[in-house]
């Protein structure tokens, strides 16, 4: 018995009855990273690492923004 599957078994999957679960969850992630940039983009000049925190956000898709709000809004200066 072979469990091997290929590239010939992606044509057989329906996809429309994957989307369902699929668009909210990239939906939720898009509005993350999207609310996630702004609040860096505000608060910029109190933000060390503006730089690395955007491509953490942007490249690290879901878990980027949850980072960015657990540990960089801490890591502001203090005025």
């Amino acid at each position: 018995m072979e469990l091997h599957y290929g590239w010939n078994e992606l044509k057989d999957i329906d996809f429309m009855s994957i989307l369902p679960v699929i668009l909210p969850v990239i939906a939720i992630g898009l509005i993350l990273v999207f609310i996630a940039l702004i609040d860096l983009y505000r608060n910029r000049k109190t933000r060390k690492n503006v730089l690395l925190w955007t491509l953490i956000i942007i490249f690290a898709n879901t878990i980027g923004p949850i980072l960015y709000f657990v540990i960089g809004r801490k890591d502001s200066e203090r005025i």
